[in-house]
């Protein structure tokens, strides 16, 4: 039972599984690896200078991989360098992409622009979004309040109703095959995967990082602004963040304007960061990683994915 969805024909993929651009996370050792293995690897630009890009279109090598871009920070440079190496996607995140979408376009990059709700879906496709990836807030890292099972088939339906030639792809709280098989049925065309790549063998998290997360759950982790506020960095205040809960947000959390006003804690905090005290500083990780028990190489997970999603479906309607 091969899983062929409008998304595997539309980006040439075998199997409906994007791994996301997480930045600071997914080189491009990390992209390719998922590509070579049949789904698509996605480059995190995030805010990252022109310099880093090329570095890790570099390190992809042949392999055909996307990038993404945090819309609200990253310099204007850094889209020209992504867009120089002729990638499957672009995608953008967490604000306004009306600026940068048409530049992307004209070049004949399929756009992907990822929403946490269904007004931003509809905006989205109004700027000419190929591509929507419905995030829910089971999501680690950043994102917003609605879940995904619920958002996922609503955003279906404004874009079945907007544009019928759009995608839809489910991200948030997805980590194993199950996963995939109940966005496909909830309507999505495939899946984007944050947190199960980011602990991956070729992801840049660090190997104390990784083991921190695998040996964590679901049940630990916490959305919040605190980790943004202790770091000074301007994150539009409703895009929180979930990570593991520790020591910071059990002090601050619920308490971001005396955080913002504490010089002192803010700088233990930045100090956190170098010394890599996880007890301290974020470990940003998302409601699936109940389903994560082992640091893997991404090639093994995207096939086990897509192994596992066809049998649950096969059991299910066999």
């Amino acid at each position: 039972m091969a899983l062929r969805t409008r998304l595997t024909e539309r980006l040439g993929i075998r199997h409906p599984i994007l791994s996301a651009p997480m930045g600071g996370t997914a080189g491009g050792t990390l992209a390719a690896a998922v590509t070579a293995a049949g789904g698509l690897g996605l480059i995190g630009g995030g805010r990252s200078p022109p310099e880093w890009i090329d570095e890790q279109f570099a390190a992809a090598g042949n392999q055909r991989v996307g990038c993404g871009f945090i819309t609200w920070g990253f310099p204007p440079e850094a889209l020209s360098a992504a867009i120089s190496h002729s990638p499957v996607t672009i995608m953008f995140s967490f604000g306004d992409a009306s600026s940068f979408l048409p530049r992307v376009k004209a070049a004949g990059i399929p756009v992907i622009c990822q929403v946490q709700t269904v007004a931003m879906a509809r905006e989205a496709l109004s700027l000419g979004a190929d591509i929507i990836i419905a995030q829910g807030a089971e999501a680690g890292g950043h994102g917003m309040r609605r879940s995904t099972l619920p958002l996922v088939p609503a955003v279906v339906d404004a874009v079945n109703e907007m544009r019928g030639d759009a995608l839809v792809i489910a991200a948030g709280g997805i980590a194993d095959g199950r996963g995939l098989a109940a966005a496909l049925m909830l309507g999505a065309d495939g899946v984007m995967m944050g947190t199960r790549f980011h602990v991956s063998e070729e992801s840049l998290v660090s190997p104390a990082a990784k083991t921190r997360i695998i040996g964590a759950s679901g049940d630990e982790t916490v959305r919040t602004n605190v980790f943004d506020v202790g770091l000074e960095t301007p994150w539009p205040t409703h895009f929180t963040g979930r990570g593991l809960a520790n020591r910071f947000t059990e002090t601050w959390h619920g308490r971001e304007t005396a955080l913002a006003a504490d010089t002192v804690a803010k700088l233990a905090y930045q100090a956190a960061r170098d010394a890599a005290d996880f007890n301290t500083f974020v470990l940003w990780a998302g409601e699936g990683i109940d389903l994560v028990r082992a640091v893997e190489p991404a090639g093994v997970i995207v096939e086990r994915v897509a192994v596992e999603a066809e049998a649950a479906l096969a059991r299910r309607f066999d």
